[in-house]
């Protein structure tokens, strides 16, 4: 029995130095595999070819298994081997993953980045700290203002009850 194998190199993903013929004939050649790729009854065998005896049907089913079977395992590395490109070509892309690039230049842009983020972000802090102690300083007085202008609404409504006597006026007007 002979292996059954394919000439046709698997479609690339993105189309990457493909002409559009061999992109075309591979797009068919998946579309042909695949109503071939589900599976045959015995009987729908044995009808297509009544003309053979039981053993040579039963010998043609156990063929036809062991083709889908490595069309399958063919079709899975193929795509398989997709990937394994399509990461390749990213790998080559990815200034990071370059031979070309120091990695230690890498980290020591990160690191300052980093660095000058943090600085950012504590000077960010110090003047959000200073505007929040200049808001609180501002309720104090605000209090203060209110409690005070209560004291004086007070005193005033006790001066308005109050007999009128010379001294306490003086002493009120003090406090």
């Amino acid at each position: 029995m002979e292996k059954v194998t394919s000439s046709a190199a698997p479609a690339k993903i993105g189309g990457g130095g493909e002409s559009r013929r061999q992109s075309d004939l591979n797009r068919s050649f998946k579309l042909a595999i695949r109503s071939l790729l589900t599976s045959c009854s015995k009987q729908e065998l044995a009808k297509a070819f009544s003309n053979f005896s039981n053993a040579e049907q039963e010998s043609l089913h156990r063929l036809f298994i062991q083709v889908i079977t490595s069309l399958h395992k063919m079709v899975e590395v193929g795509i398989a081997l997709e990937t394994v490109e399509q990461l390749v070509e990213e790998k080559n892309l990815d200034p990071l993953f370059s031979e070309k690039s120091n990695i230690v230049d890498a980290v020591q842009i990160l690191s300052m980045a980093k660095k000058n983020e943090i600085h950012y972000l504590m000077g960010m802090l110090e003047k959000v700290n200073i505007r929040l102690l200049d808001f609180q300083s501002r309720i104090v007085l605000i209090k203060a203002e209110d409690q005070n202008r209560c004291l004086r609404d007070r005193v005033e409504l006790l001066k308005q009850k109050m007999p009128d006597d010379s001294g306490i006026p003086v002493v009120m007007e003090k406090v």
